[in-house]
């Protein structure tokens, strides 16, 4: 890679860093080359703009790692358009408040997606389904957007209440991915296994780093840990990203001489145990492990160099291009070297806020620290961190009540309010608790409203959440424990179940 210089350009542009007849993308059987790729984007954006669709109107997409799916972050771009990725696994309730919530005018899902809609689920949005989709347009050439524009919505859990969607301009996409394609040695050569979801910022940065180097991205679902393996051998995969339980499961793999063509793992969204980190190490010793710290509203915070990670692997490293992170005391001024305090993260790749959420924003996106060389504002993490002698960041802890289920960020009030709705249960509370394979584990607490209330509950909870959001245990109350302040004690209701 050369030089990093704080540049950026219309996401769209990505389609066009690679040679012209280099692979760009491969999903199923079909591979598109730069220039097909460039083709794709334009004639899909040309095509959103025929639907009757106005810069700045949402278009979201809810289906699988389709070529469409892959296409749609540069094709929205191109078209002025903002994307709102849904998450496949999602049901139609959340799919519902993120159409809702963001005023999306379009919806691409396959059909079957699109069938378990309900009744006023589509809000204002026109539903076409994936197998009627036609982008036979003259493609429109590379567009010249501001890159200050909005790009995407990304939905995001926070402690309290529905997700909620982290505003993306085209600068923080596009500097994003040429920051990640740096510290990580992308180069034209590599293949980057895309299986994350693409409605999560890791998981869309697959895509997006892998063209900023002019490599190849392989959009990939997979069922078993099993067809991880096979698919690596198969499109002889340099690159591959995961969350701690995929590690897990590709650590319990059987690999053989499988894996030899790996030379990068990344991973993001949950600490990863230090002895997992030793079996990685030993599968795959020519890979260079990347252990790094992110969240949504900054995209990317920090990575470890891989030459540390044997000595540090409790490490989350230091600040990647374009980031400046900073630990925060209580009262605004920088924690000393050991002292614990809010991580705060400044630079271009803070997102512009959260959609339509002032009140939201206000309390996430502040004013940039005194001591700030970047300035102006600055996500302020909630998260306790400390950065050592040797300049290293170690994550202490989160302040909030989030729950982390194999990298999915989940609200406890979503899964609440949803064991609410069942009419199974009179009152509620869900928590995280530690859980080896999936990071943590979803227990709800709950008291039972109708004499058959677990398999009520039960049933409900099947139908209306997805599999990651679903408890692993529930534990039935004749009352929740309150405190003083007549407030559900959620600290003393946490202890009794750990």
């Amino acid at each position: 890679m050369t030089a990093l210089r704080l540049t950026s350009f219309p996401l769209d542009h990505l389609a066009l860093r690679g040679a012209a007849g280099a692979e760009a993308l491969v999903v199923g059987e079909s591979r598109l080359t730069y220039r097909e790729l460039d083709e794709a984007v334009g004639r899909t954006a040309a095509r959103l703009l025929a639907m009757g669709l106005n810069p700045g109107d949402r278009v979201a997409t809810w289906m699988g790692k389709t070529l469409l799916a892959c296409i749609m972050p540069l094709a929205a771009a191109r078209a002025g358009l903002v994307h709102v990725p849904i998450n496949p696994v999602l049901k139609h309730a959340q799919a519902a408040h993120i159409l809702a919530d963001s005023g999306a005018r379009l919806l691409l899902a396959n059909g079957a997606r699109l069938e378990s809609l309900e009744q006023g689920d589509l809000a204002d949005a026109k539903a076409v389904a994936l197998e009627e989709w036609d982008d036979g347009r003259e493609a429109l050439p590379a567009s010249n957007r501001n890159p200050t524009d909005l790009a995407a919505l990304l939905y995001t859990s926070g402690s309290t209440g529905r997700p909620k969607g982290v505003m993306l301009s085209h600068a923080n996409l596009w500097l994003g991915a040429i920051s990640v394609a740096h510290y990580l040695h992308l180069k034209p050569s590599d293949r980057t296994l895309c299986v994350l979801p693409l409605a999560f910022d890791y998981g869309q940065n697959q895509l997006l780093s892998a063209w900023a180097a002019g490599g190849c991205a392989i959009g990939f679902d997979y069922l078993l840990p099993r067809d991880l393996v096979r698919a690596i051998g198969r499109h002889d995969v340099t690159v591959l990203a995961g969350v701690p339980p995929l590690w897990l499961q590709i650590a319990e793999q059987k690999w053989d001489e499988a894996g030899g063509t790996l030379q990068t793992l990344t991973n993001s969204g949950g600490h990863l145990p230090e002895p997992l980190v030793r079996r990685l190490r030993d599968l795959f010793p020519q890979a260079k492990l990347h252990l790094m710290y992110g969240l949504t509203e900054a995209f990317r915070s920090s990575s470890l160099d891989p030459a540390l990670v044997d000595a540090h692997p409790d490490s989350i490293g230091t600040a990647i291009p374009f980031a400046e992170l900073m630990v925060v005391r209580p009262d605004g001024s920088e924690a000393a070297p050991g002292e614990d305090g809010e991580l705060v993260h400044a630079g271009p790749l803070v997102a512009l806020g959260y959609w339509n959420d002032p009140e939201r924003t206000a309390e996430r996106f502040k004013a940039a620290p005194e001591f700030s060389q970047f300035g102006g504002t600055a996500v302020w993490s909630g998260d306790t961190v400390a950065k050592g002698e040797d300049g290293l960041l170690r994550f202490r802890g989160r302040d909030d009540a989030m729950i982390k289920v194999s990298g999915n960020r989940i609200s406890p009030t979503e899964i609440e309010e949803a064991a609410l709705a069942s009419g199974a249960v009179s009152d509620t509370a869900a928590f995280g608790v530690s859980d080896e394979r999936l990071g943590q584990a979803i227990v709800l607490v709950a008291v039972a409203n109708v004499d058959d209330a677990e398999a009520q509950l039960s049933a409900w909870l099947r139908r209306e959440l997805p599999q990651h959001m679903q408890p692993q245990r529930i534990v039935w109350k004749d009352r929740l424990p309150v405190g003083p302040n007549g407030k559900l004690d959620r600290t003393a209701l946490k202890a009794e179940i750990q």
